[in-house]
């Protein structure tokens, strides 16, 4: 039994996402649920910082030119595919972190003096402990809720394998999907996502790292259990 993989988070990382799951052999599907926008932000006096946060790739595909402002600044980058984004952006990455932001916010907190630090993120954003830092949060985007795409009931109704990329995703789909979830599988990308998710599905599975290969690879294993 093949199962339906889909998809839901915002263009350009759906496409992306997609792609590596079909490469993997899965049915995959595109069905985002959000679409990320650009927000209007100006660039503070970079002087008064010691390090730049970035917690998504979509920070940098939309901050627009005011983020060369901040090229002097070293990046902490959490995952590689944000990394890659920073320093295609033209930005030095010193860090790039393997777990979740709390864990990469840890370990700047951790050096000698206590950093002051410019995040560049969401207008919804996770809330996170400073350990004594200095965290200056800075809205350079926007993620939007958007209608499910034409086949999302028919893809839904029957056995199907949703991936959650956040905690804001989990919720959207757990809403969309409603009471009747029995059937559906859930892969979430962190302990927070699948809290979101609330309870009631076939089976829900946290990835081992927050990262895209690491939801695919959950799908796939899901897909080869449904095929037994």
């Amino acid at each position: 039994m093949t199962l339906p993989v889909l998809v839901t988070r915002a263009e350009p990382g759906n496409a992306a996402t997609v792609a590596r799951a079909r490469d993997a052999g899965l049915s995959a599907h595109a069905a985002p649920l959000f679409a990320a926008h650009a927000l209007d932000w100006q660039a503070p006096d970079p002087g008064r910082f010691d390090a730049l946060l970035i917690t998504s790739a979509q920070a940098l595909r939309l901050a627009g030119p005011e983020l060369d402002r901040l090229a002097a600044l070293p990046v902490y980058a959490v995952g590689a595919v944000t990394a890659a984004a920073a320093e295609g952006a033209g930005l030095t990455v010193v860090k790039t972190g393997s777990g979740d932001a709390q864990s990469l916010l840890d370990a700047m907190a951790s050096s000698e003096k206590t950093p002051d630090i410019l995040w560049l993120c969401g207008r919804e954003r996770t809330a996170f402990k400073a350990r004594g830092a200095t965290l200056v949060p800075l809205p350079v985007y926007a993620v939007d809720p958007v209608d499910p795409p034409p086949d999302w009931k028919a893809l839904t109704t029957a056995p199907a394998i949703l991936l959650a990329h956040s905690a804001r995703g989990a919720a959207r789909i757990a809403e969309l999907a409603g009471c009747d979830r029995g059937h559906l599988s859930l892969v979430a990308i962190s302990a927070a996502a699948a809290a979101a998710a609330g309870e009631g599905w076939a089976a829900v599975t946290v990835t081992e790292r927050p990262d895209d290969a690491a939801m695919v690879t959950a799908a796939h294993h899901l897909c080869q259990k449904a095929q037994k």
